[in-house]
């Protein structure tokens, strides 16, 4: 709303944008000509520009199906330019500079890729999984362009769904190890994120939060079922929040996945949210409901089972505060007491790392390549 200066009582305030319910507002830069406001819809930003004077308004032109943009850093009131950042599972982070007058854009800077790297060479999709509920739930996915939907593609999951915090596409360069081998990589935007509002978060949290794990399962048969992979070439990767997706989805479907990848993960809930002495606990009560009451106890409560699990790659880091080392080292303990197969389970701790993983610019890429590593081993890729 917006109201003079001079008159700021209630009935002075002019309404510029309504609610609406399938619309997330989630920031805005003021200019002297113009309000540009991003707004988050069906689950990607997009980033709305409005004239002060004659209330002309328009969106900012967007060339690919999924991406991630956000308004910059614009220090200067009178002007009519704005930085905005771009990005996609395609194109590397891109600082734009747009002309709000002549609705031209021109990038300032971006992300350089050493090797041939050519951005025209990989294909990025949006596509639609239908939950257990009807929900439609959105994947961004990005492979070489070419690849043939055979069925028969070695297939990434990606997840979190927590904490309202959106996993919006963006581009890494590290990934490109994985595509030029034919892997598809795909992010689900599952409940408990707030990738589409509020009310995506509100309905995948405390007793919805078993939403976040079918909507994630959902995803991966909804790959299989348009023929990018199959059970037997798809692995499931998340951490911390999204390593606790792990431990849920692997007990409610291990047939579906070749491997899991689970970073930091957070599998102990029960036990650690009983614990009023560790400073995060008792706020967290919002997301996961507190087990001191019984309904959320048993809500929450989910045992390994003895049955068949697949191939896992479990990692922590010894000096975590935010979920201690040792509950994936009790997990992978019960894992190997309770599972009936044969295959891998692999425990990797890191003794210099905390929550965050390995620091430093190179370091890091060795838990990637480890990380890389053990799914191409899984399905014999050698080189």
């Amino acid at each position: 709303m917006v109201t003079d200066i001079e008159s700021t009582g209630k009935e002075n305030w002019t309404e510029i944008i309504g609610h609406r319910d399938d619309v997330l507002l989630e920031g805005m830069e003021i200019f002297k000509d113009y309000l540009v406001v991003e707004e988050r819809n069906k689950g990607l930003l997009n980033i709305r520009v409005i004239r002060w004077d004659t209330k002309e308004e328009y969106y900012l032109d967007f060339p690919e199906e999924t991406y991630s943009s956000y308004v910059g850093h614009n220090p200067d009131y009178d002007t009519q330019f704005m930085r905005y950042w771009y990005t996609s599972l395609t194109t590397p982070n891109s600082t734009m500079l747009y002309n709000l007058k002549t609705k031209e854009s021109k990038v300032l800077k971006q992300q350089e890729v050493v090797g041939d790297f050519n951005k025209d060479d990989y294909t990025s999709e949006r596509l639609y999984a239908k939950a257990d509920d009807g929900t439609m739930v959105p994947i961004s996915l990005v492979y070489l362009k070419g690849l043939d939907r055979n069925g028969n593609n070695p297939a990434v999951l990606y997840g979190y769904g927590s904490y309202g915090a959106s996993m919006d596409p963006y581009f890494s360069s590290v990934r490109l190890s994985l595509l030029d081998r034919g892997f598809i990589w795909a992010i689900a935007h599952i409940r408990g994120g707030e990738d589409l509002g509020r009310q995506w978060y509100e309905n995948g949290k405390m007793l919805n939060k078993k939403n976040t794990f079918t909507d994630f399962i959902s995803c991966g048969e909804h790959l299989i079922a348009e023929n990018y992979t199959n059970k037997d070439k798809l692995f499931a990767m998340g951490g911390s929040a999204g390593g606790l997706l792990m431990g849920a989805i692997v007990n409610l479907r291990p047939d579906m996945f070749k491997g899991i990848v689970a970073s930091v993960p957070f599998v102990d809930v029960v036990t650690t949210m009983l614990d009023e002495t560790i400073p995060l606990t008792t706020g967290e009560y919002d997301e996961w409901g507190d087990p001191n009451d019984k309904q959320y106890y048993d809500y929450i409560l989910d045992n390994v089972e003895e049955k068949e699990y697949p191939a896992m790659l479990i990692t922590t880091g010894l000096h975590d505060s935010q979920v201690q080392y040792f509950e994936p080292a009790k997990w992978v303990a019960k894992l190997r007491d309770m599972k009936t197969d044969d295959n891998i389970l692999l425990l990797h701790t890191n003794m210099d790392a905390g929550h965050g993983g390995q620091s430093g610019r190179f370091r890091v890429h060795r838990e990637t390549a480890m990380e890389f590593t053990f799914m191409l081993d899984q399905i014999g890729v050698t080189r």
